[in-house]
């Protein structure tokens, strides 16, 4: 069955989408691709294997690397000479969990409605794979002059986790391609910047006693709402007072506390409690000043009355994740590239962290481009445009048209 998909791929003749309506083949892969539950949370390893053997039939050089335990794989793919750079098309395989959100459907049973395809996935990012999948055998059989690599990672979702391990496999193979475009959705805009993000879990320490005698307790979740307070001040201030980048949808750096846990039972002082908080830095301001605020606080003015009362009462501060930001220049060639395969002139920048800024530190001059709206990700009834997508289509027709004739 898989074969003799792949065989009516091949067969399929190029088209240019003059209407702006994806072909079905697109349309039919986004539907087995949604279809696998990549929750971060959960394996990606059915859907390594069904890219790797829809693919296996081109006879392309494969890599796979590994999380820990061996449950999630990175898969890299390179169609055309082992010996030239190329361009990476970058996507991440694993979705946001649904639970609790109200879907009008089945998440991972595609649903085409209106113009539009709903599912978890279709923006963020399975779309942009779909798209890569469908084209890439019709340009495989012509022969690629100039390479093309498709990479995709697990755990993107959770702090990008999975694409340093693949970076350093190409770094060791000695695999340098030339640019990346990585495909979150952007409505097909190519974004040249966005922030960097710090992630961290701070443990509180108290002392327990009975309510009735509070002042001879340590009260953890009163010390953690102080600092949570403090992180609030510290994201007014960046809000009134900057700096700012007038560029970002968001202009400013920003500070925000996600999760937080703690006490048992209301006649208890608190022993302990936990949050999560976060600072989205612009590319110009540093994480580091900011974190390192929030701990003369904490060091100054709430950990000296906690210790008057019991020594080991405290904070411990542990990094949950960090990306750093994108600021890949408007001058460089894959800037220009990325803008005469769409036929778009403006550039962006956005406040979400993607992959991209990974690939730019590891020296490879990165853009984010791909179908969809982000402002339709991770949430109930998500989807994308047919139109977006028969747009990737047409960008990335352009795209393999290049890398067939050694244009690139």
């Amino acid at each position: 069955m898989l074969r003799l998909f792949i065989l009516k791929l091949l067969m399929t003749p190029l088209n240019e989408s003059a209407n702006l309506q994806p072909s079905s083949q697109t349309v039919e892969l986004i539907r087995q691709l949604i279809a696998f539950p990549t929750v971060s949370r959960d394996s990606n390893w059915k859907l390594i294997e069904f890219v790797r053997d829809l693919l296996s039939p081109l006879s392309p050089d494969f890599r796979i690397t590994y999380n820990e335990d061996r449950s999630k794989a990175n898969l890299f793919v390179t169609l055309g000479s082992l010996g030239a750079p190329g361009i990476v098309l970058s996507g991440h395989t694993d979705v946001v969990p649904v639970d609790g959100q109200d879907w009008s459907s089945d998440p991972y049973k595609l649903v085409e409605r209106n113009g539009c395809l709903f599912g978890r996935g279709t923006s963020d990012m399975k779309s942009f794979i779909a798209c890569i999948l469908s084209l890439i055998p019709q340009y495989a059989v012509q022969g690629f002059r100039s390479p093309v690599h498709l990479a995709l990672s697990y755990d993107e979702e959770v702090g990008c986790l999975g694409v340093p391990g693949l970076l350093a496999d190409l770094s060791a193979a000695g695999i340098r391609p030339h640019s990346c475009i990585v495909g979150e959705p952007t409505l097909m805009r190519p974004i040249i910047a966005h922030k960097g993000k710090q992630a961290y879990r701070c443990t509180v320490r108290g002392l327990a006693s009975h309510s009735a005698y509070a002042p001879y307790g340590v009260n953890a979740v009163e010390a953690a709402s102080e600092a949570v307070a403090f992180l609030k001040k510290m994201a007014r201030r960046h809000r009134d007072c900057g700096p700012y980048d007038r560029g970002f949808d968001v202009a400013y750096t920003t500070v925000h506390t996600g999760i937080i846990r703690g006490g048992t039972a209301l006649n208890i002082v608190p022993q302990g409690c936990v949050f999560d908080f976060e600072f989205r830095h612009l590319p110009g301001d540093n994480p580091s000043a900011l974190k390192a605020e929030f701990e003369r606080y904490i060091q100054e003015v709430l950990e000296p009355e906690m210790k008057a009362v019991d020594p080991s009462c405290g904070f411990t501060i542990s990094p949950l994740s960090t990306i750093p930001a994108l600021n890949t220049g408007a001058e460089t060639a894959i800037t220009a590239l990325v803008q005469s395969l769409g036929g778009e002139s403006d550039i962006g920048k956005v406040s979400f962290g993607t992959e991209a800024s990974l690939f730019q530190v590891s020296g490879i001059p990165t853009v984010v481009c791909g179908p969809g709206s982000i402002r339709e990700a991770h949430k109930p009834n998500e989807f994308v445009t047919l139109e977006q997508v028969a747009k990737c289509e047409r960008f990335l027709h352009r795209l393999f048209g290049k890398l067939v004739s050694g244009d690139l």
